[in-house]
């Protein structure tokens, strides 16, 4: 599963996500969603323009996590 960093990297330049969803033309609810793993495709364009706001690279922008398996 692909975790995104997006509040780790904000805290880290004190940025709000008002102020992200401002400077990216994006709105608070698709951040939300991308933020909390709500949606299953996103375009190199917003994965361009987080590390440029954000000032990061995709690598520190996106994490791997393995799916936890539900219990029967």
């Amino acid at each position: 599963m692909l975790n995104f960093n997006i509040n780790e990297l904000l805290k880290k330049r004190n940025k709000s996500k008002y102020w992200l969803c401002q400077n990216m033309n994006i709105t608070s609810r698709n951040l939300n969603r991308v933020i909390n793993g709500e949606t299953s495709s996103i375009s190199f364009r917003y994965i361009e323009e987080f590390c440029k706001y954000l000032d990061c690279t995709p690598s520190e922008l996106i994490e791997i996590t393995e799916n936890k398996k539900k219990e029967a």
